[in-house]
């Protein structure tokens, strides 16, 4: 009885490790999706198929056959854009990303540069939230969002407060789009993000809200939401939204997720009192 078991070697057990984690990440990627019912329905029309077979169902276990044949087709054109969001986070894993080593001296002038951008960034958005001025900031990071940056007008600027709280003005003519800043600069305006599907989300969230949304679960950015209405400051990240920011809350959460963590010298304490008196 127990003699399969002892021809299970090393290897076996690691491909069935294999395998189990990357049926977990598929199921994590597609519980909270549209896929999630594709997949439902798959599995049932899997389960009526093997039944017509074993009871010589013919004619169900032909129309079934048929369908697998040209429907995974059919499955691959709808859900281009779940597929497409997973292999990029595929793409974007750190452990297969590429290290860069950068030096003391660069890591403490990017560190510098980093702070008064993100400074300015959170100045304009709170500006903006009390003045209850409508906002979507996408920050770039090694997702590209060359597709969303064509549908805007490039300025490519440095980032200060007065720019972003122009441009959202409500009487300029891009304050309806979303500013994307790459490369730590307000690279474009006025651009379209797509809204996100997801169901079950809370009926205060608004258009940008959802497009907030829907950029962060294609890609790694963190999307920046002002409330028109309420005036109140949301980020999104991963294809999810957390609301009710504060200034500083926001200020440490953005600078930890631009800041690079592969490949950087440890921070030493003489740098982080200095950091600290500068702020």
């Amino acid at each position: 009885m127990l003699e399969p078991l002892s021809q299970i070697g090393i290897i076996d057990v690691i491909d069935i490790l294999i395998l189990a984690f990357l049926l977990f990440c598929v199921y994590r990627f597609i519980r909270n999706r549209r896929a999630g019912k594709l997949a439902l329905g798959l599995l049932l029309t899997v389960l009526v198929l093997v039944l017509s077979t074993v009871l010589n169902m013919k004619a169900i276990g032909f129309v079934l056959q048929n369908f697998y044949q040209v429907g995974i087709i059919a499955v691959l054109i709808v859900f281009q854009p779940e597929l497409r969001a997973a292999l990029e986070k595929v793409g974007n894993n750190p452990l297969i990303s590429k290290i860069k080593d950068i030096t003391t001296g660069e890591r403490r002038q990017y560190m510098s540069d980093l702070s008064h951008d993100v400074d300015s960034i959170c100045s304009a958005v709170f500006d903006m939230s009390r003045a209850k001025v409508g906002a979507l900031i996408v920050i770039e990071r090694k997702t590209k969002l060359g597709e969303y940056i064509d549908t805007g007008v490039t300025i490519n600027a440095q980032i200060s407060a007065e720019l972003l709280k122009n441009i959202f003005f409500k009487n300029a003519p891009l304050h309806d789009g979303a500013v994307i800043i790459r490369d730590m600069r307000v690279y474009a305006a006025g651009c379209f993000l797509r809204i996100s599907e997801q169901e079950g989300l809370d009926n205060e969230l608004g258009t940008r809200h959802r497009a907030a949304l829907g950029v962060s679960e294609v890609s790694d950015a963190p999307v920046i939401v002002v409330s028109e209405e309420t005036g109140n400051v949301s980020l999104a990240i991963d294809g999810k939204i957390t609301r009710g920011y504060d200034r500083e809350t926001l200020r440490k959460t953005l600078f930890n997720l631009m800041v690079p963590t592969v490949g950087r010298p440890q921070r030493h304490e003489k740098e982080e009192k200095e950091e600290k008196r500068d702020e």
